[in-house]
């Protein structure tokens, strides 16, 4: 355990923004998920509809640097593959 102040702050921030970041992440596996799950199942449409949903979650944790921004857009390639 950190025993100086400075360290003890950083701690408590490091600890807030992991569990940020893990929800990020979070979300966004699911959602793509969820779209793989449909479009094995032959709901095109209904994959297609929830895309606009992955994308928002995939800029969101690109944005706070969860993905790199290279990985982001990789992801939403072969997500809108899957869908359509």
């Amino acid at each position: 355990m950190p025993i100086i102040k400075s360290a003890k702050k950083r701690l408590k921030q490091s600890k807030k923004r992991r569990s940020l970041n893990l929800g990020y992440k979070r979300k966004m596996k699911e959602i793509v998920k969820e779209i793989k799950e449909l479009s094995a199942k032959g709901k095109k449409k209904e994959a297609s509809k929830l895309l606009p949903e992955a994308y928002k979650a995939i800029d969101k944790a690109t944005k706070r640097g969860v993905i790199k921004e290279n990985t982001a857009s990789r992801k939403k390639s072969r997500l809108t593959k899957v869908a359509t």
